[in-house]
């Protein structure tokens, strides 16, 4: 083993942590590398290109990449314009969190806005712009997830000197992901704690009477069962 891992596992192991509450969403150098955390009440939003690995493999790496930036490029502009800090990226998917009295409302609003991009502005740019006489229609039909969950995180700092970022710590980040990995039908996935705060506007439709269905079964997260609600409706920026 390497001297210097067991000494920054030693070094880590045994600092005492300099942990501050947040109001706002942490930059990475507001965050001491060593020891320093932040604590935060937020909410967290997870949007992911669905079977993104499939249009990879099957199409034109360039058409590919073009998709797939189309989609993270239109999803960080609609979570920034709803007051969500990006800070994580991960191939397709893209991470944001929202803070304040609105941030379940931002949150959400944010993912049915994703949805209407995605179905009425990327589909018919992709369908427009490419033949796909000879390919699978499925494939540009892309289809897409957001998960969404709320609570304390502890926001940290991960990596070595020169090679670090921002890691979020809680309920709230691990389910929001998982959230945004279900196949149950539905592109907006929240728990019933962002349920339980939105305001009327977001729980009924003007034309369709509901937004959510609440999935019949709990979904178990780490150990833990929450109850799910799902929505297909898209709501333009």
């Amino acid at each position: 083993m390497f001297p210097s891992i067991e000494t920054s596992v030693r070094d880590i192991m045994t600092a005492t942590w300099d942990i501050t509450e947040g109001r706002v969403v942490p930059k990475t150098d507001d965050i001491v590398m060593r020891n320093g955390g932040r604590k935060i009440d937020a909410t967290y939003a997870y949007a992911d290109l669905a079977d993104s690995s499939t249009i990879a493999q099957y199409l034109d790496k360039e058409v590919a990449a073009k998709i797939i930036r189309a989609f993270v490029n239109s999803a960080t502009r609609i979570l920034r314009h709803y007051g969500g800090e990006i800070r994580s990226f991960d191939g397709d998917r893209v991470m944001a969190i929202f803070i304040g009295e609105r941030k379940n409302w931002n949150a959400v609003r944010s993912a049915l806005a994703i949805h209407s991009a995605v179905v009425d502005v990327i589909r018919p740019a992709i369908e427009n712009n490419w033949d796909w006489s000879n390919t699978s229609k499925q494939l540009y039909r892309i289809g897409h997830r957001v998960g969404i969950d709320t609570g304390e995180s502890l926001v940290v700092r991960g990596g070595a000197r020169d090679n670090n970022d921002l890691i979020s710590i809680g309920g709230a980040p691990n389910i929001a992901a998982k959230l945004s990995d279900l196949k149950s039908g539905h592109a907006t996935y929240i728990t019933k704690r962002v349920y339980d705060e939105l305001d009327d506007d977001l729980l009924t439709h003007p034309e369709t009477g509901r937004f959510w269905s609440r999935l019949p079964t709990a979904v178990t997260i780490g150990g833990v069962s929450n109850i799910v609600y799902g929505s297909n409706t898209r709501w333009e920026v």
